[in-house]
């Protein structure tokens, strides 16, 4: 199996704390997000570990890691970036986002899943983003799951909140043939939406899809992208909020408990 960490954005939101850095490598607690992600890898024996790297790419090197580049990182997303790896799609793939962490049972569980499509979905969101945002209603995004267990749409920003069963953690895993499938999905859908103004949910162009995008567009295409369930076990740094916020959290046992943090 082979872990594929996704760096290549610029993280503008965090500009205060990114300038000239990717966001995967601020540090927290002594160590950069990216350093924390190949360890706890390491330490679930995921030996090959790709990294794709964009925005101030130089600043990413770690050894015996291997590199892929999304040179035009700024007017593209996480689907080109993933894509720019397609050539480690021999394996089983964990996909991560190089700006969240997560705890080691997390990655054991999305390791040991069996599915062609598997998400790592928080069914506590709520109280993580009341500790967040001080709201539930903010920076949300749909997602439905059926009672077999099968996310049937995602995707689409600012839901009813009743449309919402769990959160999108930023953490997936790809069987050998879902990656074939998806390299199948997404050379269609380049040369059929490439002339035009959306693809899925977001309203992006398809060279700037989401990777809720995606998985959307494997859903609908009719595969069974699975939703794995946690109880938080995470924290996303996406703004400098979130990040000043994290380093105050891991210093407050409550929270920490709560975001089980490391």
């Amino acid at each position: 199996m082979k872990a594929i960490i996704l760096a290549a954005g610029q993280g503008t939101r965090l500009k205060k704390y990114t300038e000239n850095l990717p966001k995967g490598m601020l540090e927290f607690n002594g160590k950069t997000l990216i350093e924390r992600q190949i360890e706890l890898f390491r330490k679930c024996n995921i030996d090959n570990i790709i990294i794709v790297r964009g925005y101030a790419a130089d600043k990413i090197n770690y050894k015996d890691v291997t590199y892929y580049t999304n040179e035009d990182y700024t007017n593209t997303n996480m689907v080109e970036s993933l894509l720019k790896a397609k050539d480690e799609f021999d394996d089983d793939v964990i996909v991560s986002y190089s700006d969240v962490l997560f705890e080691k049972e997390m990655l054991q569980n999305m390791i040991e899943s069996q599915y062609d499509y598997a998400v790592a979905v928080d069914d506590n969101w709520e109280k993580y983003w009341k500790k967040r945002y001080g709201r539930i209603d903010f920076d949300t995004e749909s997602l439905s799951i059926d009672d077999c267990g099968n996310i049937t749409e995602i995707g689409l920003e600012d839901p009813p909140l009743e449309k919402i069963d769990a959160r999108y953690i930023g953490l997936l895993k790809f069987s050998k043939s879902g990656c074939d499938k998806i390299i199948s999905m997404m050379e269609k859908a380049y040369v059929e939406y490439e002339n035009k103004e959306s693809w899925q949910q977001s309203g992006k162009p398809v060279r700037k899809a989401y990777m809720t995008d995606l998985l959307n567009a494997l859903i609908e295409s009719g595969e069974s992208v699975k939703a794995i369930h946690f109880n938080n076990g995470w924290i996303e740094f996406d703004t400098n909020d979130d990040y000043e916020n994290a380093v105050r959290w891991v210093r407050d046992s409550s929270i920490r408990d709560l975001l089980k943090l490391n």
